[in-house]
C-alpha cells in the first residue's frame, strides 16, 4: 500500500460525501488560483451520483468558479451517451446540466468510434488539453468495485500491465462489454487521487486493497499510487469495517 495514502473515515455516507465535496472545493480553488483552471477526471458507476448532486446543490454551487473547471472521465462504458449505463449521462444529469457547464469544458469519450479508436482519440484529446505540459490532472476521482476494480481496471485484464500513460480500451469478460479507461500510469501522474467508497458491500474490497499483499491481478486498485501526488480514501464506517484497528 502507498505510504502516502490518507484515510478519512466517517460514520455515515452523508458525512463522507460532505468531506469529499469540501476537499474538491479546496483543490479546485487552489488550482484556479495557481494556474487559472481546475482539471478533474470523474468516476463512473452509482456511488458518485449523490456526490455530483451535492456539488450542484445550493450549499456548494457558489463556492467554485465553475466556468474554470474542466471535466474528463476516468473511464466510460462503451455505450451511447444517451444510454442509462453511460457515465457521461450520469454526470450530465447530476452535475453538468444543474451547474450549466459549457460543453467546451466537458471532454467525453467518443463512444461512436470503435473501442480502440475511441481510446486513441481520448488519449489525443487529453494530450492536446495539456499541450507541452505533463499530462497531470489536478484531481482524479475513483470508486471501488466489490471485486477490487477501480476505473475500468478489472481483475485479470491486459490493461493492468499497461505501462503507457494513456486511455485504453478493455474488454471486460464479466460484463461482456468494452470499456474505455485511463491507465494506472496516467492516473498516478495526478496531483491528487481520491477514492469515494461507502457501504458494507465494499468492506472486503477495501480491506484487500489496503492491507493484503500486493496482487494487482486480483486487486487492481492496488495499482493506484500517485508518483508525487496525494492519495486519499474517503470511507464510511461500514466500508472501513474490516480494516485493522490501527488503520481506522
Amino acid at each position: 500500500m502507498n505510504k502516502a495514502s490518507q484515510l478519512h473515515i466517517y460514520p455515515t455516507p452523508e458525512e463522507v460525501l460532505t468531506s469529499l465535496a469540501d476537499y474538491f472545493i479546496e483543490l479546485a480553488n487552489q488550482a484556479i488560483s495557481e494556474h487559472g483552471r481546475f482539471s478533474v477526471a470523474l468516476s463512473g458507476g452509482n456511488s458518485p451520483k449523490k456526490f455530483y448532486e451535492l456539488l450542484a446543490s445550493p450549499s456548494y454551487r457558489q463556492r467554485v468558479a465553475w466556468e474554470k473547471v474542466d471535466f474528463f472521465f476516468g473511464d466510460e462504458r462503451y455505450v451511447p451517451h444517451t444510454d442509462p449505463e453511460s457515465n457521461y449521462l450520469l454526470a450530465e444529469k447530476a452535475l453538468f446540466d444543474p451547474l450549466q457547464i459549457a460543453s467546451a469544458q466537458v471532454f467525453a469519450v467518443d463512444t461512436a468510434l470503435a473501442p480502440a479508436e475511441a481510446a486513441q482519440q481520448y488519449t489525443q484529446t487529453i494530450e492536446r488539453y495539456f499541450g507541452q505540459k505533463e499530462v497531470r490532472f489536478d484531481l482524479v476521482l475513483l470508486g471501488l468495485g466489490d471485486n477490487s476494480h477501480t476505473a475500468s481496471l478489472f481483475p485479470h485484464t491486459a490493461v493492468l500491465q499497461e505501462t503507457g500513460a494513456r486511455a485504453k480500451e478493455v474488454f471486460v469478460e464479466e460484463k461482456q462489454a468494452y470499456r474505455i479507461t485511463l491507465t494506472a500510469p496516467l492516473i498516478n501522474q495526478a496531483q491528487a487521487v481520491a477514492f469515494l467508497v461507502y457501504g458494507a458491500d465494499k468492506a472486503a474490497a477495501v480491506q484487500r486493497v489496503l492491507t493484503a499483499e500486493r496482487n494487482i491481478e486480483e486487486f487492481p486498485a492496488q495499482l493506484i499510487a500517485p508518483a508525487s501526488g496525494e492519495l486519499h480514501w474517503f470511507l464510511d464506517a461500514a466500508a472501513a469495517a474490516q480494516l485493522p484497528d490501527k488503520r481506522r
